[in-house]
């Protein structure tokens, strides 16, 4: 069993090496010195979505929203709640489907929020629809 875990930064988006034990709110940016675990979603662009999901190795929970939507409004909360939660066994991202619309398409996303879990580069479950807390955690923890 490998004792690293390759981090993506969310601020700069290098891949860092991390020992398991270091991996929690200690975790810092070899190159930019930020934390690699923030307590916070982390927004994703196009450009940084595929080194996300695939360098990361840890889980990347995607919520696909747009700020127009209404469930979206009241589950963006729900998700920022969810981060504390789940860090560091998985990053957790937003994408905004009006800013990254080629990646709303490349997903084939048709309703928002819809919540996708990438391992290794590859989707392995998706969720349409918001959530309550409770769902959100047991859903993420059943797909991680």
């Amino acid at each position: 069993m490998t004792t690293n875990k390759h981090i993506v930064c969310p601020v700069c988006a290098s891949v860092n090496r991390v020992p398991l034990a270091k991996l929690g709110d200690t975790a810092l940016c070899g190159k930019c010195k930020n934390h690699l675990f923030s307590g916070h979603p982390v927004e994703l662009t196009e450009a940084a979505f595929q080194k996300h999901i695939e360098r990361n190795d840890i889980p990347v929970v995607v919520d696909f929203w747009a700020p127009w939507c209404g469930p979206c409004k009241m589950m963006g909360p729900v998700y920022a709640q969810a981060v504390a939660r789940i860090e560091p066994r998985a990053r957790l991202v937003k994408v905004n489907t009006e800013q990254e619309q080629a990646l709303a398409a490349r997903f084939a996303i048709r309703s928002i929020p819809t919540l996708a879990v990438f391992k290794n580069g590859v989707e392995v479950a998706r969720q349409p629809g918001a959530m309550d807390l409770t769902n959100l955690l047991q859903w993420v923890r059943a797909h991680i």
